[in-house]
């Protein structure tokens, strides 16, 4: 640690592309005309389109957890950040947490339409999803994050305890399951 922190604990081998995985999902559903097919299709992939969601939002959680941890290290170099020295575009930046808000509106009528079933987030996803878009965007996608000083926590974002959150992540990444993290979302917020 001595020469700095990693911008990136280890999460990259175990995150998809939300977007680009749900809408290829659908676009199989939508390739039938006949409901029955089409209810079929979705049954097949509801399970897991939440999966994918779940270890989407469990890496948030992640990154949240890193950043509160790392902050604790005043003035030490961020190792290996891809996105410095970028072009900071806010629309670019959150394009995947809005899509992750958006589906937390729509896919409960999904779930109504294709299952005949009601379904809920819970309460918290959207808290979550709202403050990792915040600190993606007061971040400015973290194109210009050096060191940890330059790092800054959403607003309300708890720290207490952060000391213990490298091994929690190192316990996820372990598992190659990154919505194992879920759990620890009242620890930031």
């Amino acid at each position: 640690m001595a020469e700095g922190l990693e911008f990136d604990p280890g999460f990259a081998p175990y995150i998809l592309a939300f977007q680009g995985t749900v809408n290829y999902l659908y676009l199989d559903i939508n390739k039938f005309k006949n409901f029955s097919q089409k209810k079929m299709k979705f049954r097949q992939y509801y399970k897991k389109i939440l999966e994918v969601f779940n270890n989407n939002l469990g890496f948030y959680v992640g990154c949240l957890m890193w950043a509160a941890y790392i902050k604790r290290y005043e003035g030490l170099e961020i190792l290996n950040n891809h996105c410095l020295g970028g072009r900071y575009n806010e629309e670019e930046n959150t394009i995947e947490t809005d899509y992750m808000i958006n589906f937390v509106k729509l896919f409960p009528k999904d779930m109504k339409y294709f299952m005949g079933e009601n379904f809920e987030f819970d309460e918290g996803v959207n808290k979550l999803l709202y403050a990792y878009k915040e600190f993606l965007t007061v971040n400015k996608g973290f194109v210009n994050t050096v060191t940890t000083d330059d790092l800054i926590l959403p607003e309300g974002m708890k720290t207490e305890g952060a000391e213990d959150f490298k091994e929690k992540i190192d316990d996820a990444i372990k598992a190659k399951d990154l919505s194992k993290l879920l759990e620890y979302a009242d620890l930031i917020l």
